[in-house]
């Protein structure tokens, strides 16, 4: 099993796609109990929603499921929001606070070390790896994390949740003008709703590589799973005429996102 998958591309953005993945070795499956073996927190077909957007991008992908170890969290184990509720580096619950390991079969100290081994640092080798191709062939690198998330997780946030959640670290991980440029893209788009910095300011792969003044910027699109999605409960299936409607917008955000990049002074924040 290949832990990534990457697709080189000529442009200065990088699409990371960490929780797409839906792979579970078969010894790690059978600890799983009858909710945990839903894998209902998957980024479901996040992929395939980006997919061909923008031409030329980079895709750096985890085909493993967030359920063996997140790949968009700290590998030493740091809370992304201290105080708030949350799921670990290796979750013991789902996103509804429920258990997703059969009794007696939660992952041990020794399993997160081997997990963080074997799928956690080759999904973020590949993806330094093409953060510094990029960045030595342009002189800048935009980092674009794509998520998707439940509209409502009462266990996470209160009431449902806006359609667009742009993550910065609060303008810490990108310049201030490629926040702007999303944010005035999804302000603009007729029926949906958007906000900047809310519940989701950027996981652990935003703000570890977001470093505007090094000329690496980041930032996470965070989607509620209604925008894309015929029903937020299993089977989960993709809908396309949402998703079309949804990709006309996604696909001005990366092509504005790689314009500006073509005329940033390397290392600067505009």
């Amino acid at each position: 099993m290949i832990p990534v998958e990457v697709s080189r591309g000529s442009s200065p953005v990088i699409l990371g796609l960490p929780h797409t993945g839906t792979h579970v070795p078969p010894d790690i499956w059978d600890r799983l109990n009858e909710e945990g073996r839903k894998l209902r927190d998957t980024d479901w077909h996040v992929h395939t929603l980006y997919d061909g957007l923008p031409p030329g991008a980079t895709t750096v992908r985890a085909t493993f499921h967030r359920y063996v170890i997140d790949a968009n969290r700290d590998p030493g184990g740091q809370s992304l929001y201290p105080g708030q509720n949350t799921t670990s580096l290796v979750p013991l619950t789902d996103f509804d606070n429920q258990p997703i390991w059969k009794d007696g079969a939660e992952p041990g100290v020794r399993d997160i070390e081997q997990r963080i081994a074997e799928f956690h640092t080759p999904y973020h080798a590949a993806l330094q790896a093409e953060i510094d191709r990029v960045l030595a062939e342009h002189e800048i690198a935009i980092l674009y994390d794509c998520h998707s998330i439940r509209s409502h997780c009462p266990f996470l946030f209160d009431g449902r949740l806006p359609d667009f959640n742009i993550g910065t670290n609060n303008g810490a991980t990108c310049a201030p003008a490629l926040e702007l440029a999303v944010a005035d893209i999804c302000s603009a788009a007729q029926g949906y709703d958007h906000v900047v910095n809310g519940r989701f300011r950027g996981g652990w792969t935003t703000r570890h590589y977001g470093r505007p003044h090094a000329g690496v910027h980041a930032i996470q699109m965070e989607l509620a799973q209604a925008t894309h999605l015929a029903t937020e409960e299993p089977p989960f299936d993709y809908d396309g005429q949402k998703a079309k409607r949804l990709r006309v917008h996604l696909g001005a955000i990366l092509n504005r996102l790689n314009d500006i990049a073509l005329v940033i002074t390397p290392g600067a924040r505009p």
